[in-house]
């Protein structure tokens, strides 16, 4: 009823295509939403210009994080310390740091690590698709567990992988079923953890059909790592993102901190998954609220305590660290330490891992993003870049209202991954192109156009789906 009631308050070609789809309400609920959003757009672009210079002050509250000063360490490390109080602060050389530049390239580098991981391949996507691309990834990971149980001194290699249960479970040939063998082969080896949402359970979860049962959650964490290697990526893994899908991967070479956090994250997520087990069948960690079946509120606290954990103990880790490495004397170069040997040189990047699970009310990443955006100042150029505009109401006034130059990387509607889809999902471009004209619109009302600038990605063939946000300030050097 309320999704019905949500489809009848949108505009007429909202309601056209309902009329399309009986029986849709998750449907009806999405495109409702999407709906009253547009609207609210467009009452928000009459009244709301006089105050966008006081957007930040207006914006939702940020928390206040500061650090205590810390005189021994670089002034450039100083810039963004504040996050450290929020989650672990990771120190790398930026040798260790390699961008790549094709999902070609993230194929090949993920089957390679495979081959030669030794202790552990910790695997966290939305997705494992289940063509013959993804197959070959399969074979890597099976042909590496046999020999490691061959070798003449088996190691203890751990195959963990965490995919989002409705996604995964989607059609008869699915990610789960990609990976059953390897669950029946190795299952003192291998564990695969399907996520599922607290919010689809009940009525909902019965009568929302596949597919568009993944509009109300899922598990988006995309990490990849072996050994201590670690892939930061956006890619899933699924056969366009290693072949015309072009996304952003960041490999971190010999990273063992950053290496045992995404590997305690995962674990900890997984903990408050669902478990396959060989027979197709799923199961809850022993003592754990079941999460669509259990008390949603008993589930959240519980798995909010769980992520939470590995967050403050990562923190207080690389704070120790942080002390040994500015206060202590092992401090090298990278000339003195190439020579010792045994001794890192001195770090020049750093990482902070922003976790965002808002049904268990965990936002740092809103936090840290808000704070970012609203200390913007003239001066500094902020770059971001999104597969799907669709900026939050908030993130939105502060683009318009404050002073730095803003360089936003879109997709265009023909390399967005609906495009052509069948269906509704084809409208789905024509939506967020929508969307995005109705921004620029408020951009050029406001005399911004200057300051704030749209490109869009096109790629004959290709598809987009890279997300990032680079903030960098630029101060007039003195005569």
């Amino acid at each position: 009823m309320a999704a019905a009631a949500a489809a009848a308050a949108g505009p007429v070609l909202w309601r056209r295509l309902l009329g399309l789809l009986p029986g849709r309400p998750g449907l009806a609920a999405l495109l409702g939403r999407l709906s009253d959003r547009l609207g609210r757009n467009r009452d928000r672009r009459r009244r709301r210009s006089p105050w966008l210079l006081l957007a930040p002050l207006l914006s939702p509250t940020v928390p206040q994080v500061t650090s205590p000063p810390c005189c021994l360490c670089p002034e450039s490390v100083h810039r963004f310390q504040w996050i450290r109080n929020l989650v672990p602060e990771f120190g790398v050389c930026s040798s260790h740091v390699r961008v790549l530049s094709s999902p070609a390239e993230f194929f090949e580098l993920m089957k390679g690590q495979i081959k030669v991981a030794k202790r552990r391949v910790v695997m966290a996507s939305l997705y494992l698709g289940t063509g013959p691309l993804e197959q070959e990834l399969v074979d890597c990971l099976e042909s590496t567990l046999e020999k490691s149980l061959q070798a003449k001194f088996p190691s203890d290699l751990k195959v963990s992988i965490l995919l989002d249960f409705t996604r995964g479970s989607r059609g008869r040939k699915n990610s789960r079923t990609m990976l059953l063998p390897l669950l029946q082969r190795f299952p003192e080896q291998v564990r695969v953890s399907l996520f599922h949402t607290p919010n689809l359970r009940g009525l909902l979860r019965l009568l929302i059909p596949e597919r568009f049962n993944e509009t109300i959650g899922l598990q988006h964490i995309k990490v990849y790592l072996f050994d201590n290697n670690v892939i930061l990526s956006g890619a899933n893994l699924s056969d366009s993102y290693f072949t015309n899908r072009q996304d952003r991967y960041v490999f971190l070479q010999d990273c063992p901190e950053i290496a045992d956090f995404f590997t305690e994250l995962v674990d900890a997520v997984g903990d408050v998954s669902l478990q396959l087990q060989g027979d197709d069948t799923v199961q809850v960690v022993e003592g754990m609220v079941h999460p669509y079946k259990g008390d949603r509120a008993a589930y959240c606290r519980a798995a909010n305590k769980r992520v939470m954990d590995v967050i403050h103990s990562a923190r207080a880790r690389q704070q120790v660290l942080h002390a040994q490495t500015f206060h202590g004397d092992s401090l090298l170069t990278q000339e003195d330490a190439a020579a010792a040997g045994d001794r890192r040189p001195a770090p020049d990047t750093w990482i902070y891992p922003l976790i965002q699970m808002k049904p268990f009310e965990i936002q740092i990443d809103e936090i840290v993003t808000e704070t970012l955006l609203t200390e913007a100042e003239r001066g500094a150029k902020v770059y971001l870049t999104t597969g799907y505009f669709n900026l939050t109401q908030a993130y939105m006034d502060l683009v318009l209202g404050t002073r730095a130059e803003y360089q936003i990387l879109l997709a265009s509607p023909e390399v967005n991954g609906f495009f052509g889809a069948k269906g509704v999902a084809g409208a789905i471009p024509a939506a967020y192109v929508h969307i995005e004209r109705q921004f620029y619109g408020e951009v050029c009302s406001l005399g911004q156009q200057e300051r704030v600038r749209l490109q869009e990605y096109w790629r004959r063939g290709w598809t987009f789906h890279a997300k990032g946000q680079f903030t960098g300030t630029w101060r007039p050097r003195s005569p």
